[in-house]
C-alpha cells in the first residue's frame, strides 16, 4: 500500500483510538475517525481533545489544521472511503464477567457494508482468544468477500500507559498477528509509521490476542500475590512494602506493590477473557480466578481496617482521598474507590471525597460529597486510595483528627506514628 495516498479509518476515538489517529496523522497519513459520540467528533474536528493526556491536544490541533485528521459519526461512510480500518472500541464485561463484544461487532457490521477488495482490517480492541477467527472473520465474510484473499485481517494489541500514552505508543514494541502472512506484513508496514520500537509478528491472530491477555493477567496475578503477602504481613507485624522491596533485590524476583485493588480498562477485565475461554474448553483457570477474587476484595479489607477501629475512635465521617484508579491521571475506569465508597455508605458512614484531577460532578456521581482538600483532611478518618503527587506531601499536622488508612506506600508510617497519628496501611498496621 502507498501510505502517501491511502486513508486510514479508526473506529473508536477513546483513550487509545484518538492518540493512534493523531500519531498517524502527524506522520502525514490521512486519518478519518469514526465514533458514535457526537460531542467527541465535534471536538476533534475543532482540534480539541475530550480528555487529558500530555501532548495529545497539540498533536490533534496540528493534524486537524493540516487537514490530515477529521472525524464523523457516519461509520459506514468511513468503511467505504478508507483502505485501512482499525477497530479500537471498548470490550467491557457483562455482569457475569463474560466478554461483551457488542461494540466490536457493531463496528465490524459497519465495516462489512463498505468492504471492498484489497482492504485491511486491524482489530486492536482487547478480545477473548479466537474472536478473530470465530466471530470477526465470519462476520466480515458475510460481505461475499473471502478473508485472506479479497481482504486482509489482523490483530495488534495496544500497549499504552495513561499519562505517558504518546511516548509509549511511539516507542513500545508492537505485536502483530494476521489471518495470513500478507495481512501481518501490511499491518507491520502501517505500524512502522507509529512506533520506533520493534514489530514482532506472531504465528496468527489468536496468538496475538493471547499476548495481550497474558501480559495483563500476569500483572493481575502478581498484584494478587503481593496483596495476599501483605495480608499475612499484617498479622505478624511486618511491613510488607519494606520486605517486598528487599525481596526484589533478588535478580529473578519482581513482586508488584500491594494496594486497594486493581483499576483501569485492562487489568481488572482482561483476565476474565482467559477464564471464559478456559471454561469453554474445560480448563479451570483457578489461579487467574483466585487472583481476581483477591484483588476485587481488597476494598473490603480496607473497610475491615476501618471497622476494627470504628467503636474505639468514634468514627462517623470518612473522606476518600483519590477517585482515579491510579496516581496523576483523571481516569476512573474500574477504580477500587467506587467499591470502597459503596461499602462505606452501606455501613452508614458519612462519606466525602477529594481528587485533584477528577471533576467534582464525576466524584458526586458516586453518591458522595466532593470537598476541598482541607475539608477532606478534617474527617474522623481519612482513607488514601490514590497515589497522586499532591498526597505524597501529606504531613501529620495537616490531619485535624488522628486517624488515617493509607492504601498506597507513599507516606512515611513512622513519621505519622511518632506524631501520635493512628496510621494503618495495607501490609503495615499498628499493633
Amino acid at each position: 500500500m502507498n501510505f502517501d495516498t491511502i486513508q486510514v479509518g479508526i473506529f473508536g476515538l477513546g483513550h487509545i483510538g484518538l492518540p493512534t489517529a493523531a500519531i498517524l496523522a502527524n506522520n502525514n497519513i490521512h486519518v478519518l475517525g469514526a465514533d458514535i459520540n457526537e460531542e467527541t467528533v465535534k471536538k476533534l474536528n475543532q482540534g480539541i481533545c475530550n480528555f487529558e493526556e500530555p501532548g495529545l491536544t497539540d498533536l490533534i490541533k496540528k493534524a486537524v489544521q493540516n487537514n490530515y485528521l477529521s472525524a464523523t459519526t457516519d461509520l459506514e461512510y468511513v468503511a467505504k472511503v478508507c483502505e485501512i480500518l482499525i477497530v479500537i472500541v471498548p470490550t467491557p464485561t457483562y455482569d457475569n464477567k463474560k466478554a461483551d463484544l457488542s461494540y466490536v461487532i457493531s463496528a465490524c457490521e459497519s465495516i462489512k457494508k463498505g468492504l471492498k477488495k484489497g482492504k485491511l482490517i486491524i482489530i486492536e480492541s482487547t478480545v477473548p482468544p479466537e474472536s478473530g477467527i470465530k466471530v470477526i472473520k465470519p462476520l466480515l465474510e458475510e460481505s461475499g468477500l473471502k478473508c485472506g484473499e479479497d481482504f486482509y485481517l489482523s490483530y495488534s494489541p495496544e500497549r499504552a500507559l495513561p499519562n505517558n500514552t504518546i511516548y509509549e505508543m511511539t516507542h513500545n514494541v508492537r505485536i502483530v498477528g494476521g489471518i495470513n502472512d500478507k495481512s501481518a506484513d501490511l499491518t507491520a508496514q502501517l505500524y512502522s509509521h507509529i512506533t520506533q520500537g520493534d514489530i514482532i509478528k506472531v504465528k496468527n491472530i489468536t496468538s496475538a490476542e493471547m499476548v495481550k491477555l497474558m501480559e495483563n493477567t500476569y500483572r493481575d496475578v502478581n498484584i494478587a500475590l503481593s496483596n495476599e503477602l501483605a495480608l499475612i504481613c499484617e498479622k505478624i507485624n511486618v511491613n510488607a512494602n519494606e520486605v517486598i522491596t528487599a525481596a526484589n533485590y533478588h535478580p529473578r524476583v519482581n513482586l508488584h506493590t500491594p494496594g486497594p485493588g486493581v483499576g483501569g480498562h485492562c487489568i481488572p477485565v482482561d483476565p476474565y477473557f482467559l477464564i471464559e475461554i478456559g471454561e469453554k474448553y474445560g480448563v479451570d483457570a483457578k489461579l487467574i480466578s483466585n487472583a481476581r477474587e483477591i484483588n476485587n476484595n481488597m476494598p473490603d479489607h480496607v473497610l475491615k481496617l476501618l471497622l476494627d477501629s470504628k467503636n474505639e475512635l468514634s468514627i462517623k465521617t470518612v473522606s476518600v482521598l483519590g477517585i482515579a484508579y491510579k496516581g496523576n491521571v483523571e481516569d476512573i475506569r474500574e477504580t477500587p474507590s467506587k467499591k470502597l465508597i459503596e461499602l462505606l455508605l452501606e455501613n452508614n458512614f458519612n462519606v466525602m471525597a477529594h481528587d485533584p484531577l477528577v471533576k467534582n460532578e464525576i466524584i458526586e456521581s458516586f453518591n458522595v460529597k466532593a470537598v476541598e482538600y482541607e475539608e477532606a483532611l478534617s474527617c474522623d478518618c481519612v482513607i488514601l486510595m490514590t497515589d497522586h503527587d499532591l498526597y505524597k506531601d501529606l504531613k501529620p499536622d495537616m490531619l485535624k483528627n488522628k486517624y488515617i488508612i493509607s492504601t498506597r506506600p507513599i507516606l512515611d508510617s513512622e513519621e505519622f506514628r511518632e506524631a501520635g497519628i493512628n496510621f494503618q496501611a495495607i501490609g503495615d498496621i499498628s499493633n
